[in-house]
């Protein structure tokens, strides 16, 4: 529910505030993402992978954790000017300040945010969702009202941190330490080492396009560049946290069972890329249609990055969760390797091709994601035992769904485009396409049906005890 309300407040925002506005903010969260990559220390992980966790593990991780991030608050507040001088924004400087007043929250929340990943405690979590959501949600919405445009969206994440910081004390499980210590810091920081330069290589991949195209493009640009994502990202944005949630526990739990991952990690991209590949097509030929329905005209630049960049996310799927199973088998700076690859492949490229047009740099963006397919292959490979052939096995059903549903995609668009406008090509052609789907995924016998019938069983048998 959190992520659908989110998701509405992204479309009445686009309403309400401009591609530039919106291109400051991802400027100025690229950086603070990337503290936060260090703030964290890898705590988190290691909270949620540790086979058994002591109390004098929680104090030092605690002690690790209000360390780290305090020290990095201070360091993000101090950059301010630096950083808005450098891109020659000066609305980034108190953007950044109100940002780094957040990061003196977050050790009240992030250790209990591991903990209940860690004992899979999804409701409890999805409360605590919902009060970061509806903080940002009315803090956002109301401040763009006034006309505070850019610092709206910093002052709103500054009340989610805020309000899901409190939501967390009462689900605090009882006995757990309040105090840090300054012992025991040793493992933590040798396996927080290998998090953070995975965790710091992931954080830059996904960094890159708004610091590149923030530098040699506009902050207009980044804006669109940021919007074709969203619009892209639309079904991992909702079903993300679903998908990816428990991971790293589950596949922890198997590693420590000593069961093969391989199979795992095939059925795993089996069941995503079934569901997520027809959902990019989708996407990739209805994108203006998209676009207009839900952030309106004034985005309908962004359409021409949509396509290289529903690629890039394809091609992701089948590497979803590489790094939660690197990780798992105490592996995690390996997952680094694809990243930095692909961050130096992207800036080469940039500098290189880019020609001042956002079609030029999502097309770039791709490129850097196809050159470092091989090292993604070889690391699955060599240390998961889930080669290319066996993904390839896992994923063929998925290919031919997708590209069944594509033909099905551009077939409805190019009969009935010509006759409707776009609010009623999409309401007419995204049943038509789910019914095809479906038609071809009992043809394949997907994986996914299965689970699809699990659910509409489960579903069916709350609706009659209700």
């Amino acid at each position: 529910m959190a992520t659908v309300v989110q998701f509405i407040v992204s479309m009445i925002l686009a309403r309400m505030l401009t591609p530039a506005e919106i291109g400051v903010f991802s400027i100025t969260v690229v950086f603070v993402n990337i503290a936060h990559v260090f703030r964290d220390f890898g705590v988190a992980s290691y909270v949620t992978r540790e086979k058994e966790l002591t109390p004098q593990k929680v104090r030092s991780a605690i002690g690790v954790l209000y360390t780290s991030t305090w020290l990095i608050a201070l360091a993000i507040y101090l950059g301010s000017g630096w950083i808005a001088r450098y891109f020659a924004y000066p609305e980034i400087e108190p953007v950044t300040q109100v940002l780094a007043f957040g990061f003196l929250l977050i050790p009240f929340s992030s250790l209990m945010l591991a903990i209940l990943l860690r004992e899979f405690e999804a409701d409890k979590l999805a409360w605590v969702t919902l009060a970061g959501t509806t903080a940002y949600t009315v803090t956002c919405l109301s401040l763009a009202y006034l006309g505070h445009g850019t610092m709206s969206l910093a002052w709103a994440n500054f009340a989610n941190i805020a309000a899901t910081a409190l939501a967390y004390l009462p689900l605090r499980p009882k006995g757990l330490p309040w105090l840090p210590s300054f012992k025991g810091w040793g493992q933590i920081i040798r396996f927080g080492s290998g998090t953070i330069l995975t965790n710091l290589a992931n954080t830059l991949n996904n960094s890159i396009p708004d610091l590149l195209l923030g530098k040699l493009g506009s902050a207009h640009q980044v804006g669109l560049f940021s919007r074709a994502n969203s619009t892209v990202n639309i079904f991992t944005y909702v079903a993300g946290q679903a998908v990816n949630f428990g991971s790293l526990s589950y596949i922890a739990k198997a590693h420590h069972d000593k069961r093969p991952l391989g199979p795992l990690l095939g059925r795993a991209a089996a069941l995503l890329t079934g569901v997520g590949w027809p959902a990019l097509i989708g996407t990739t030929v209805f994108g203006e249609e998209i676009v207009l329905l839900l952030y309106g005209s004034a985005w309908l630049d962004s359409v021409p990055a949509i396509a290289p960049l529903a690629w890039a996310a394809a091609l992701a799927m089948l590497f979803n969760y590489s790094r939660a199973a690197l990780t798992a088998v105490g592996l995690p700076y390996l997952a680094s390797l694809p990243l930095f690859a692909s961050v130096l492949t992207r800036v080469a490229l940039a500098l290189v091709l880019f020609n001042g047009t956002l079609a030029s740099f999502a097309w770039i963006m791709l490129g850097g994601s196809l050159l470092t397919l091989p090292v993604h292959v070889l690391l699955q490979s060599r240390y998961l035992a889930f080669d290319l052939q066996a993904m390839l096995r896992a994923v063929w059903p998925s290919v031919v769904v997708a590209c069944v549903c594509a033909l099905v995609c551009w077939a409805v668009k190019w009969s009935l485009a010509p006759h409707m406008g776009s609010t009623a090509l999409l309401a007419t052609g995204i049943p038509v396409v789910m019914l095809c789907w479906l038609a071809v995924m009992r043809v394949v016998a997907h994986p996914l049906l299965a689970e699809l019938s699990t659910l509409w069983v489960a579903a069916r048998g709350r609706l009659s005890r209700g």
